[in-house]
């Protein structure tokens, strides 16, 4: 039987949210890590893991104080923690962990990704486990996963480290990153995206 305070605090949480609550989270946060020196950016961990793992031995790119890094480390794991207890303890009454607005629904559909009415979380068809070995699996995943991971170690952080790190400590390359990470999102989602989803 679940106490009835820890049952209001559930309710509490996992109602819908202002866009804003989210902002000054992230606002104290980033105050908070400027305060204590710290950059935030969750790319980082990669280095991080394989400096720890001994990579420093074989890369100079890894010979780093990892252990200044561990922070970061739990913020990563805080993040997985965080969003197993959000979908399993946390989900509304009817078992629907994310709210997508019908809006956003609509133009994913216009733009050519077909979803189940009732299926949640909204990803489409052909991302799974088993379109990795088709030839459309191995490019979009894979390749895009590739993608992701080099543009990050190329661009020096994340989109996370660069938009929000970055800008707060008023760096000039996160703010050229963040209108990159913008423009390739437009040329993506309007030039690119119905060309490949047609």
């Amino acid at each position: 039987m679940v106490p009835e305070f820890l049952v209001q605090l559930r309710d509490f949480i996992s109602q819908p949210w202002p866009w804003w609550v989210g902002g000054l989270m992230i606002s104290l946060i980033m105050f908070l890590l400027l305060w204590f020196g710290k950059n935030f950016g969750m790319s980082e961990n990669f280095r991080v893991m394989c400096a720890a793992d001994g990579a420093d031995e074989t890369n100079d790119f890894f010979n780093i104080n990892w252990r200044e890094q561990e922070w970061n480390l739990l913020v990563a794991m805080g993040a997985v923690f965080g969003g197993y207890m959000a979908s399993h303890y946390f989900a509304s009454p009817d078992g629907e962990v994310a709210h997508v607005s019908a809006a956003t629904v609509e133009s994913l559909r216009q733009l050519g990704l077909a979803f189940a009415e009732d299926k949640v979380p909204l990803v489409p068809d052909w991302y799974s486990w088993t379109s990795i070995f088709s030839l459309r699996g191995l490019i979009f995943i894979v390749g895009g996963g590739f993608l992701v991971g080099f543009g990050a170690r190329y661009a020096g952080g994340c989109t996370s480290g660069h938009a929000i790190s970055g800008l707060s400590a008023l760096e000039l390359p996160s703010l050229v990153s963040v209108i990159g990470f913008f423009a390739g999102g437009l040329t993506m989602t309007y030039l690119i995206f119905p060309l490949l989803f047609k």
